[in-house]
């Protein structure tokens, strides 16, 4: 009995999604957009950079976070210093599974 109430319960809960959305992104790293133009780094930046991070904690989350910030790179591309993109996670001492690039694979992201 507790082996069928089991099995009905994972039939019927929802799939999971990803949490993280792209407008949650865009607006946490809002205050990025003047390093990734080739300013500095600031701290209100580093704070959204790790509540992107933070926010990222499957693999699901960190796929939907990849697929974000490479298209956000793509879309700017010309406009931001990509080489920036690449090294915002660093600059603030965020370590990601991928390189923020337009080029990024992000279904190998585990």
């Amino acid at each position: 009995m507790l082996v069928c109430l089991a099995v009905m319960a994972a039939l019927l809960s929802p799939p999971s999604e990803a949490f993280v959305s792209c407008d949650r992104i865009r607006n946490n790293l809002g205050s990025c957009l003047g390093f990734l133009r080739g300013g500095v780094i600031t701290s209100p930046c580093c704070v959204g950079v790790r509540a992107v991070a933070a926010s990222a904690r499957t693999t699901a989350d960190r796929r939907a976070a990849c697929r974000c910030l490479v298209a956000a790179a793509q879309s700017m591309r010309g406009i931001i210093d990509l080489g920036n993109a690449a090294r915002l996670p660093g600059k603030c001492g965020v370590n990601i599974p991928y390189k923020i690039s337009p080029n990024t694979d992000c279904s190998r992201v585990g």
